[in-house]
């Protein structure tokens, strides 16, 4: 069982909602293969990578707040290129915690692809509706709207059946760029992955944490600044967010939690002889 752990006044704890194996080459964009095949280990027989669905359940200011969902347990539709079979298991590991969906005031989405936010709704008595019908639902106003007027290339990613019900809700809040959540808890714009994707910084009694969304899929995606995955739909912008929100984390001594790093997804970010190098806890 994961153990909650304290950031100052505060008390943080990532839940998970599986795997999600994705096509390692897509993962790693226009860095070839004989770069990093060596570094990330087996591939699976259709040479997809294996990476973490690591949400992050928040308690401060009398608030229980997640940030992300993962892929949820509604069979969701996927692109073609990744594959779910051990995902969904987010409402499994919070009541392995003694916490049920009703308990949780609040929902973050740093960005509204199906992996980040799937878990927001659920089928109930045969209806779509929210996982979580106490919550309200903190997003990104451009990311909303970006969601419910896809395009070609982004449409795979936003599903219908993970927004609708909040579509018309009270439980949707929308906020522009960075804006606090609660005293303690924000976002951060950062835009590269989807134009209106943002980064949540949780802060309290002068220590930090940094839900880093999907600025990353990969380990070494933090330690090289130029390897950018082909789901960003802005890779130089999403070089450009890197350097800003990374160097600071690496100077400040943040807490990172990533998304898609292998399970739990902690770490901090060191410079070892003179490169960068991410330290797993």
């Amino acid at each position: 069982m994961s153990v909650w752990f304290p950031l100052g006044d505060a008390q943080l704890l990532v839940v998970s909602d599986g795997v999600l194996r994705l096509d390692a080459g897509a993962v790693f964009g226009v860095i070839p293969r004989i770069v990093w095949g060596p570094l990330v280990g087996p591939l699976d027989d259709e040479h997809r990578l294996a990476v973490g669905l690591n949400c992050l359940l928040v308690r401060s200011q009398g608030k229980l707040i997640l940030v992300e969902t993962g892929v949820g347990n509604k069979a969701t539709r996927v692109p073609g290129i990744a594959n779910v079979a051990q995902a969904g298991t987010l409402l499994a590991d919070m009541a392995r915690q003694g916490i049920r969906p009703e308990d949780v005031d609040i929902v973050i989405n740093t960005h509204l692809h199906f992996d980040h936010c799937g878990g927001n709704t659920i089928y109930r008595d045969g209806k779509l509706a929210l996982t979580f019908p106490r919550a309200h639902y903190f997003l990104q106003k451009g990311e909303w709207e970006a969601a419910n007027h896809p395009n070609e290339r982004t449409r795979a990613s936003y599903l219908p059946e993970n927004l609708e019900p909040l579509d018309g809700s009270r439980q949707l809040e929308l906020v522009e760029g960075e804006a606090e959540v609660i005293r303690g808890v924000r976002f951060l714009a950062a835009p590269g992955h989807t134009v209106d994707h943002a980064v949540v910084e949780v802060t309290s009694a002068g220590q930090t944490a940094l839900y880093i969304g999907e600025l990353a899929q990969h380990p070494l995606m933090l330690e090289h600044l130029a390897w950018i995955s082909s789901f960003d739909v802005l890779p130089l912008v999403s070089l450009e967010t890197k350097k800003r929100i990374l160097e600071r984390a690496l100077g400040d001594n943040v807490l990172v939690i990533c998304p898609h790093c292998p399970a739990p997804g902690l770490g901090r970010l060191r410079v070892v002889d003179g490169k960068r190098k991410w330290e797993a806890l």
